[in-house]
């Protein structure tokens, strides 16, 4: 089952129809009193409680709002348009928003592809686009899109490593463009069964855990050093080599 429309009435035009019920039925009351007319009296205040009670079948839409329909305890559909609108007074009328909402997950502690232990989080951007899956499919879907980021986030970081030990290797640094395509990915396709769509995500934080920190620091260190050498290693080569051509010249 999927979302569909409800079946709902112009709140306005139910207001004041149930408004003019309502003065109605208090004129017949007085009426009856004055004339001792019992009927008038007891028709009076039959339409009177009547009025009131289906006064209860209104509720408000906002922007960006749904309403998800049950009667007793069945779905009975879905109401996206906004104002004032009816139904049953026995249905409850669940709200969902349908704006588009963001978090930041917890700095979260992980292996790379590597076995080093790093810190990463990441935010994520989403909304609910299917109010019917996100209330019945998963029991608190807030929760789930927040246990399911940071889970998709730890699978993600294990399958690269901090920074790239190859021209063509990619990692979580040297590649945040295509991590980032990958993570909304795996996010959406663990967040559909919940009707939620995942608009964005990208890691916001990322860094060596504190017990490894100075260490990877001194490689990096080391790394550029010896990068510079061969730089200047190939350098120092080519000026010989064009050396060599000018003297054979």
């Amino acid at each position: 089952m999927k979302e569909r429309e409800a079946t709902t009435g112009n709140g306005l035009m139910v207001l004041l129809l149930l408004l003019a019920v309502l003065a109605g039925g208090v004129a017949m009351v007085v009426l009856g009193v004055r004339g001792g007319e019992p009927g008038w009296i007891v028709g009076g205040l039959v339409g009177a409680v009547a009025a009131v009670f289906l006064l209860a079948g209104l509720f408000m839409v906002e922007p960006n709002q749904g309403r998800v329909l049950t009667l007793f305890g069945a779905y009975r559909g879905s109401e996206r348009r906004g104002g004032l609108r009816w139904a049953n007074p026995f249905m409850t009328k669940r709200a969902i928003s349908l704006r588009v909402r963001n978090f930041e997950t917890a700095h979260l502690k992980v292996n790379d592809a590597d076995g080093n232990p790093i810190e990463i989080a990441a935010v994520v951007v989403w909304r609910v686009i299917d109010t019917f899956d996100a209330v019945f499919q998963v029991d608190n879907y807030e929760d789930f899109v927040h246990v399911q980021s940071e889970s998709a986030l730890r699978n993600l970081a294990t399958q690269y490593t901090y920074d790239s030990h190859g021209e063509h290797e990619k990692s979580l640094r040297g590649n945040t463009v295509e991590v980032a395509d990958q993570l909304r990915k795996e996010i959406h396709d663990r967040l559909v069964q919940a009707g939620v769509d995942v608009l964005e995500a990208r890691i916001t934080h990322l860094a060596y855990a504190p017990e490894i920190a100075q260490a990877m620091l001194q490689r990096q260190q080391a790394t550029a050093i010896i990068a510079a050498r061969q730089k200047i290693v190939e350098g120092a080569v080519g000026m010989v080599e064009m050396a060599l051509d000018r003297l054979s010249e």
